[in-house]
């Protein structure tokens, strides 16, 4: 870029340079042809003179000694205008061109090349070089999900008996919500391959969540059936783990997820399960049996400074979107740096309005804390499907700010279209 630029002021230099220059040389020209006029016109004169004395000698008008005297005369006026700077013999003074002229053609040349160059030219790529093509810029994480949903069910209608196709668009219906088209993606992957426990884990995580995050006996079912088939598939015991930590069992979950990392298996996501498993820890480390808002979690935290307490409700105009199956999820952010969630839980919505602790108890794992924190944001999101991400219908509230140590309320006031 530097270079490219050296070289178009090079190129502007030499067109001025192209101007000016003659403009100089002119001048300096008209100044020696206006010295070289005078000169002549001097020396003509000055022969017309001392022609006509020569003649009036010859007839006798003049004596000799007037002769000499009259053509001395002449010889020193002669001297004298040779030196004079001006000629006021000269009829018309010749002047150069004033630097006017110069001066426009230099704004002409610089106006006319920038429009040019702006117009024909790679301005725009040189102002906002262009970046890798995004086929997915302008998107939201939604459309883009609707987008990959749509690319995969393509491809099982153009190949029908592709059992991992089906597979792939299974999960993708999971992440896009659409449970119900999963567990048929599901259903038709055994049909091609048979019953397996890779297959039965994701059918039952799929009804798990199609259930609100509620257990039930034939989504228990599928997952005994899964693991007397493979008693260390992943897909089944991460659902085996997450269901347990949310109902506050904290050793089945830790169990579940440790037997996933002795399993040495690759397809696996291990430092996040390490991370899960240190947040169960942290927990089971106060009581196990004890959720992390009843009155002994309170008593722990009590002594703490590193906490946000944050009081919880409804909009009394929205109060007739709620119901009583409806999960509050709360997590604080730092304003400052990434916005990592730092602590996260969930609530029943049918106990609001309450007030919940976030701590380092109620951290997602890892070596980020709420207490490493010294402002956070609090978000609540009230969902009818069990999905921490906002869908339509669903309530949102929010705390732009609160000092860790400190409190605030929170009211769910704005319906998601």
């Amino acid at each position: 870029m530097t270079t490219f630029w050296i070289f178009i002021a090079l190129v502007v230099v030499i067109g001025l340079i192209m101007i000016w220059v003659p403009h100089f040389r002119q001048t300096k020209l008209l100044q020696a042809e206006e010295s070289g006029v005078r000169r002549q016109t001097n020396l003509e004169l000055y022969a017309e003179r001392l022609a006509i004395l020569e003649k009036e000698l010859h007839n006798e008008h003049l004596d000799q000694v007037e002769f000499d005297a009259l053509k001395k005369e002449l010889e020193i006026n002669l001297l004298q205008d040779m030196q004079q700077k001006g000629d006021d013999s000269l009829d018309v003074e010749m002047k150069p061109k004033s630097a006017l002229w110069p001066v426009f053609m230099t704004f002409c040349l610089l106006a006319i090349s920038g429009y040019l160059y702006q117009q024909l030219g790679a301005y725009d790529e040189l102002a906002n070089p262009p970046q890798a093509s995004n086929p997915h810029q302008g998107m939201d994480a939604g459309q883009i999900m609707s987008q990959q949903v749509q690319m995969m069910e393509a491809k099982v209608q153009a190949q029908p008996d592709d059992s991992q196709a089906w597979f792939s668009l299974g999960h993708a219906y999971i992440s896009a919500n659409q449970y119900d088209k999963a567990i048929s993606a599901f259903d038709k992957v055994m049909e091609l391959v048979g019953t397996q426990a890779e297959l039965l884990g994701p059918k039952a995580t799929a009804l798990y969540y199609k259930a609100n995050q509620q257990m039930s006996p034939a989504i228990q079912a599928i997952i005994d059936q899964s693991l007397a088939l493979d008693p260390q598939d992943p897909s089944t015991l991460l659902l085996v783990g997450m269901d347990a930590f949310f109902t506050a069992n904290y050793k089945k979950a830790i169990d579940a997820w440790q037997m996933i990392l002795d399993s040495d298996r690759d397809d696996v996501d291990r430092t996040a399960l390490m991370n899960a498993i240190q947040s169960a820890n942290m927990r089971l480390g106060e009581d196990s049996s004890a959720m992390p808002n009843d009155a002994n979690h309170k008593s722990v935290i009590a002594n703490n400074e590193k906490t946000v307490a944050i009081e919880i409700s409804i909009s009394p105009d929205l109060a007739d979107k709620v119901a009583d199956t409806d999960t509050v999820f709360i997590f604080a952010r730092s304003t400052q740096g990434p916005k990592v969630p730092l602590a996260a839980t969930k609530i029943s919505a049918s106990s609001l309005p309450m007030t919940i602790t976030l701590d380092d108890s109620t951290s997602m794992g890892g070596d980020v804390t709420l207490s490493s924190a010294q402002e956070v944001e609090v978000i609540a999101v009230l969902s009818k499907n069990g999905s921490v991400k906002p869908q339509s219908g669903d309530l949102k509230g929010m705390v732009k700010a609160v000092k860790v140590g400190g409190n605030a309320v929170l009211i769910l006031d704005t319906l998601v279209q």
